[in-house]
């Protein structure tokens, strides 16, 4: 039996003559030497480098050096096909097998291995499943040898990472079967939790881990608002940058369409994306790589191991699901180690999109974890600080003072001490023992005294309300920074829990400072005119009531100037007016147009302001300022108090015990403040079963009353559960 031959071939005296020899450079990168000698001893590998850093390197050296075949698991056949023929071209014996091969072709192939004129085999996870391949397998040890297993894109085996690719969890399969193998994992990105589920998952045995820095400093990153014109943009970028580029979008469609317009403004582009064939797809990415054509517009699915270092610039028009895939997406660029620009565009209706995109998961704890990724992107992208140190943080990788090399370092937000919100923050996850996330630290610091805080007796902290004086989104603020800064830590299994580390502890005893980037605008205040215009969230407001706009017109068979003037729908977007009284005071709304439009109007600004966060229009501020007196009375001072118990997360009995009223009475303010625009969570007072029944009758008796709908439902469904769903129903078919 011949099996697996561990040592190297004596026919190069050194590592780095070989290296020179198969490859022609003249030193290793860091980290290949240590791992090529453990693979060459038959030791597991996990090998995290990132994009251009020499990962495979690491499995090919040491198959030119010990005997027998190299098996390398790759999830692509257009790349697997590629890096077989840059190894050909290198005069290395490699070759592959898959399912785009003919019959004669894969016995000629199985033949060349078997007398050992191969010596690194490509094939796919599915492949190596298939009947038959384990055969083949036991053949080749009874022959050749095999030299080892090298599994490329380890990511996928990871549920917890960007790629999880069920068939990749199979894998553990040669483990079992071939225990006196070695097996290497090899990946561009991977978190602890990914690194430590990779290799249980692949069952290494006392693996060697080398994870090299994910640092690219070559690479400039910088994020900009996607506005109403956001093609333009996009194309003037485009001509902006030289040589070749990558441009990602989430789907295929938007794929489609960004080809098509740069294709006839004069660009040489081609799309990429699965719903191509295969023959289109590998033919695209040839072209591309052989610079037949400058730009790629694609899906994800384009680039996993593309062999094209001289890529100059990528885009991402769309938000990307993660950090993770934004990091290696991105990292396609500069490879060379030649500068490269890498921009990524954030539309807040992608974000939405993408949201979306994830409900559509059928397991919820899928759902929970991409929803947990997907706020961990926006945070990146919504960031001040230095973008390289959220992106090493977020890999565990410290990044001390700033890269200056991304837009935030070149056009730096001005730096404000906050050592004692620090304190504060950090000594409340502390009494809170760390077993809580964000939201809820924040809601005690600020004294709320939702049901879930009495319950747990949070009222009763010593941080319980000390930080009052601060807003919940400086407060996040400060969060989002202390875990870019890495003084505080969070749990990745998508239930994100604050812990303590080392740093939290220095913080707390006053070892070391704390600085915040706070953007200029961000104090309460009124908002400079300058400000609101080049806001993002007022193009894509401003997008939103045109649609909207378009919809009333098209029913109406009228002009959409004839419902509002685009300088009407201009002031709307900057000035986000929630209620008819501020709508009525919007340029061009005159009593005629309140009455036809206010309604429909206010409840899509408000939706928007709902959906993206954002408190209130941009006068709130100013409104804020204005005695509490004055302010309640504005609203109604019943429905106030009403409206201020239910945001503090009392349930609509609790609010009826406190006030004294019946919960019937309750249950009619909120059904007016919900009318009226104000902010009410019907999730925290209506179970979604019960909102589900409720929305299904109401969509099928829509100007039903009270009684009727009621009738229908049963007497299982009460009548304050109805008005408050109906309520919310009737402001979202006005949105559309």
């Amino acid at each position: 039996m011949v099996g697996v031959v561990s040592s190297p071939t004596t026919a190069f005296p050194s590592l780095e003559t070989a290296l020179k020899h198969h490859f022609g450079y003249d030193q290793f990168r860091p980290g290949q030497r240590a791992v090529i000698e453990a693979v060459l001893k038959n030791q597991d590998a996990l090998v995290i480098m990132p994009t251009g850093g020499g990962k495979s390197l690491c499995y090919q050296l040491p198959a030119l050096l010990k005997l027998g075949v190299m098996v390398v698991v790759s999830p692509l056949i257009a790349l697997m096909q590629d890096q077989v023929d840059s190894l050909i071209d290198n005069g290395v014996a490699a070759t592959c097998l898959n399912s785009s091969l003919d019959y004669d072709t894969i016995r000629q192939r199985e033949a060349d291995l078997l007398a050992g004129k191969i010596k690194l085999l490509y094939v796919s996870p599915e492949r190596l499943m298939s009947p038959g391949f384990f055969g083949l397998l036991g053949r080749l040890i009874q022959t050749v040898g095999v030299s080892g297993f090298a599994i490329d894109e380890a990511h996928c085996v990871s549920e917890w990472g960007h790629d999880f690719r069920p068939e990749y969890r199979q894998l553990s399969v040669l483990r079992e079967t071939f225990p006196q193998i070695g097996v290497m994992g090899l990946t561009a990105t991977a978190t602890e939790r990914v690194r430590l589920d990779i290799a249980q998952q692949l069952r290494l045995r006392d693996p060697l881990i080398q994870v090299s820095s994910f640092n690219r400093p070559n690479l400039f990153y910088e994020v900009r608002p996607k506005s109403r014109d956001g093609y333009q943009e996009l194309r003037r970028q485009v001509k902006q940058h030289q040589g070749s580029g990558i441009i990602y979008c989430l789907s295929r469609k938007r794929v489609n369409e960004l080809a098509e317009k740069l294709t006839a403004d004069g660009e040489s582009v081609l799309p990429y994306h699965a719903g191509l064939t295969d023959d289109t797809r590998r033919d695209n990415q040839t072209r591309f790589i052989r610079d037949d054509v400058r730009l790629m517009v694609a899906t994800v699915a384009f680039g996993m191991g593309i062999n094209k270092p001289d890529v100059r610039f990528v885009i991402h028009y769309d938000i990307p699901r993660n950090i993770e895939g934004y990091y290696q997406e991105s990292g396609r660029a500069g490879r060379d180690g030649e500068p490269a620009h890498c921009t990524l565009y954030l539309a807040y209706g992608d974000v939405a999109t993408a949201d979306y995109l994830i409900g559509q998961k059928p397991d919820e704890a899928e759902q929970r974890i991409a929803r947990q990724q997907l706020r961990q992107m926006v945070d990146y992208a919504e960031t001040t600080v230095c973008r390289r140190r959220v992106q090493l943080s977020y890999f565990g990788e410290p990044l001390e003072g700033l890269c200056h090399q991304c837009d935030n370092c070149t056009n730096p937000t001005p730096i404000e001490d906050w050592t004692v919100e620090a304190q504060k923050f950090l000594s409340c996850v502390a009494r809170c023992q760390e077993r809580f996330g964000m939201a809820h630290i924040i809601d005690v610091l600020r004294g709320s005294k939702k049901q879930k805080i009495l319950d747990l007796r949070h009222d009763q902290l010593s941080t319980h309300g000390i930080g009052k004086d601060r807003s919940v989104d400086e407060w996040r603020l400060l969060g989002r920074s202390l875990l870019h800064q890495r003084l505080v830590d969070e749990t990745t299994d998508g239930y994100p829990v604050l812990k303590l580390n080392a740093a939290s502890w220095q913080v707390l005893r006053k070892q070391i400072p704390v600085e915040v980037a706070v953007p200029k605008d961000f104090a309460p205040g009124p908002a400079e005119a300058s400000t609101i215009e080049d806001a993002p969230e007022v193009a894509q407001l401003l997008t939103v009531l045109k649609a909207l706009r378009k919809k009333l017109a098209d029913q109406q068979s009228m002009s959409p100037y004839m419902v509002f003037p685009e300088s009407s729908l201009r002031q709307m977007a900057k000035t986000r007016p929630q209620t008819l009284d501020a709508f009525g005071q919007v340029s061009g709304v005159g009593s005629h147009k309140l009455d036809q439009y206010g309604e429909v109007f206010t409840a899509a600004i408000r939706q928007f302001c709902a959906d993206y966060g954002l408190e209130s229009d941009p006068g709130a501020a100013a409104r804020r300022s204005r005695p509490v007196r004055e302010r309640r009375q504005a609203v109604g001072d019943t429905h106030r108090q009403t409206l201020e118990l239910h945001r503090q997360g009392l349930s609509l009995q609790e609010i009826a015990d406190q006030r004294g009223l019946k919960a019937t009475t309750i249950a009619s303010h909120l059904e007016q403040l919900i009318r009226q625009g104000e902010a009410v969570e019907v999730d925290q007072l209506v179970d979604t079963d019960s909102q589900r029944t409720i929305v299904a009758v109401l969509a099928e008796l829509e100007n039903g009353s009270l009684t009727e709908i009621r009738d229908r439902l049963g007497s299982t469904v009460s009548y304050e559960d109805i008005r408050l769903v109906r309520a919310t129903w009737h402001r979202d078919q006005a949105i559309g």
